[in-house]
């Protein structure tokens, strides 16, 4: 008992260390974890004699992973993505498993081995990839999309893979295999249906009494419970965990606890992904690592390379836009985290010699190690390979230009940060916003608006946003500390902007005001439309024109205020969340049902929903009448209620 606290306490210790100095210069908390294992396995101190130990509790990291990632992922949303997950992932896994195979072959002259490696090096880390994704607001994207596609096929693709492995060990034969993948098929599919019921009809009536009874600590537990008892579950049928709590959470994607599941269940799950990591470099032999470095690196290149035509060619086939294409195959360059299990299992049945199982195991941590890097430079990286450059025709969000400054810089895009941009872009004002919640940037830069993300209170992306040389700028944190704490920072670089900050209350006016502030104005609706008035004054509109639209949105009952992005710190409250008014970007994909239809035809508003906005390529229609038709990638802009939004947009996409 002693001991196991002792090597729980010292990775812990190891892990906060490293990934703070990771982050301080600017790396990915990964590399830290990976570091971190590489440093308490068995080759560099020892400290953990056994990295299996802790392998059962690593990988329910992944399996609320992906629970987080089917409540992102809606059975409607799963449905209009069903061309690419059984076309683009289907054809990546069958293709590069054959294909690494033949090579593995040549190198071996083994045909089991062989087949062990393709598929071992034909599969990517979901882990890594859909958390980077995540992280770096590249989520929603088209070639997002289709690599999220890629990565769920692959999940479902391990069940064969590992029923194969013993079958190829026992040399029975292929009748025997193809009746155990037989087998294999008929029992993922039955509870792929039953968990499907009983998340539609069955979880809904559970969370709502948990939350009439107003219990946090219910909620949570609860959550826990659903995520690992739906991989408890498809792991007792011989499918992988991390897609039982997929399908769990997409059922619940459904329902409107979505935003509490996901909020309850982000700290374990973010715990238990560095713990996953961190056993993931304990598998790592130096010594083998070392010696063959050169090769390693040479089969990372020469995977990643092949994995990225593979892709590229499908995804053109398919008809996919050229950059999100080369994107889509470079983010999937790596060997992922079921490598390592399909390794260890080769290596149990002796199909595979220790030394190649070990340079494999390299192969898998490098490509890990570097894949961070490599998602958040993907533009950059496939920008030589794209023959046309990116023009009107775009279909996914661009990141916004930050080459020069803005007029105006709005540092939080909550409630009121999106309210001043609103009235901001109305003026055809020139300006650029910044927030640090990963979702409500996603889902802003999908509907269109010019945000930057990043912590305004950090000197490196105020610099990269040229807060040093703008003139005006707006701090609407609702946390007064925290505009505190950006104020001080702009007032270290730019001692000339006028800056207007938004504070709750009073309390802390005079000491915004000694900080630096031009301005403090206080909050409710009322405060937002002051806001604004100061803001359109200073960027020199006519005060008339400030009056008539004050005036207009106070007769509209502040309408154009109403909707906003949710984000993660958003007060999701199930008794209250229902008479929130919400805004979501929806793209249409070439087989939705609201291509080539009318609006009048649609008759949303049956649904409780409005259209804020479309875009089209680079124009967006903010006023669109019943005789306006929409057309293939699309992205509509909803608003309203939570539960409206999402009956929306099933029907959109499939009608």
């Amino acid at each position: 008992m002693n001991g196991t606290f002792t090597d729980v306490l010292l990775l812990l210790a190891i892990a906060v260390v490293l990934v703070w100095a990771f982050r301080r210069i600017r790396l990915p908390a990964i590399l830290a974890y990976l570091v971190a294992g590489i440093i308490a396995g068995p080759d560099v101190t020892a400290w953990i004699k056994d990295p299996d130990d802790y392998h059962f509790i690593a990988e329910l990291g992944v399996v609320l992973l992906l629970f987080s990632l089917g409540l992102e992922f809606s059975l409607p949303k799963m449905i209009a993505m069903r061309r690419l997950v059984f076309g683009l992932g289907a054809g990546q896994v069958v293709i590069c498993t054959l294909l690494f195979a033949g090579l593995g072959y040549l190198w071996l002259g083994d045909w089991t081995a062989a087949m062990v490696i393709g598929g071992t090096l034909a599969l990517s880390s979901t882990a890594v990839v859909i958390k980077q994704l995540g992280e770096s607001s590249q989520l929603t994207t088209r070639k997002g999309q289709s690599t999220v596609a890629v990565l769920l096929f692959q999940d479902i693709a391990v069940v064969p893979m590992l029923i194969i492995i013993p079958l190829l060990a026992a040399g029975d034969g292929n009748v025997n295999i193809w009746q155990s993948l037989g087998i294999a098929l008929l029992k993922g599919t039955a509870i792929v249906v039953v968990l499907m019921a009983i998340g539609k009809w069955v979880l809904p009536h559970i969370f709502r009494e948990i939350a009439r009874l107003r219990t946090d600590e219910l909620f949570v537990l609860a959550t826990l419970l659903v995520a690992l008892v739906a991989g408890g579950l498809t792991h007792l049928f011989g499918l992988s965990m991390a897609l039982g709590a997929f399908l769990a959470g997409m059922m619940l994607g459904e329902s409107k606890y979505k935003h509490q599941l996901e909020a309850d269940i982000r700290p374990f799950r973010d715990i238990l992904m560095g713990l996953f990591f961190i056993t993931v470099g304990m598998q790592l032999n130096l010594d083998v690592f070392l010696h063959n470095l050169h090769w390693i690196v040479l089969a990372v290149l020469g995977v990643g390379l092949l994995k990225m035509l593979v892709v590229r060619i499908l995804a053109g086939v398919m008809k996919e836009r050229e950059e999100d294409a080369w994107g889509a195959g470079l983010m999937l360059f790596q060997m992922g985290e079921f490598g390592f299990v399909l390794v260890s299992l080769a290596l149990s049945y002796a199909l595979l010699p220790a030394e190649v199982a070990s340079l494999l195991v390299g192969v898998g941590v490098l490509g890990m190690a570097v894949t961070p890097l490599v998602i958040q430079n993907c533009r950059n990286i496939v920008a030589p390979l794209v023959r046309r450059s990116r023009g009107a025709d775009s279909d996914q969000p661009q990141q916004p230009n930050v080459s020069e400054p803005k007029k105006v810089l709005v540092l939080g895009f909550g409630r009121v940060g999106q309210t001043v941009s609103r009235f901001l872009t109305n003026e055809g004002i020139d300006h650029l916003a910044i927030d640090h919640d990963t979702k409500r940037v996603q889902e802003a830069i999908a509907g269109g608006a010019a945000v930057f993300f990043g912590d305004a209170a950090r000197r490196d992306i105020l610099k990269a946003v040229h807060a040093d040389q703008v003139e005006l700028i707006i701090i609407s944190f609702a946390d007064d500390l925290k505009a505190l704490e950006v104020l001080r920072a702009i007032r270290e670089i730019n001692e000339h902007a006028e800056i207007i900050v938004r504070s709750r209350d009073d309390l802390r006016l005079e000491a915004m005001m000694q900080a630096g502030a031009t301005q403090v104005v206080p909050d409710t609706l009322e405060a937002s439309l002051m806001l604004v008035s100061q803001i359109l004054s200073r960027s020199g509109v006519p005060i008339r024109r400030i009056l008539a639209r004050l005036d207009q949105a106070r007769r509209s009952h502040y309408g154009e205020m109403h909707g906003f992005y949710p984000g993660e710190t958003t007060d999701m409250d199930p008794e209250k969340i229902d008479r929130l008014q919400f805004l979501h970007a929806v793209q249409l994909t070439d087989s939705a049902y609201a291509c080539g239809r009318e609006l009048a035809q649609l008759a949303l508003d049956d649904l409780d929903v409005q259209i804020k906005s479309v875009r089209r390529g680079e124009q967006e229609f903010s006023e669109v009448n019943g005789d306006f038709t929409l057309n293939r990638d699309d992205v509509v802009v909803l608003a309203g209620g939570p539960r409206a939004i999402e009956a929306a947009e099933s029907y959109l996409l499939n009608g």
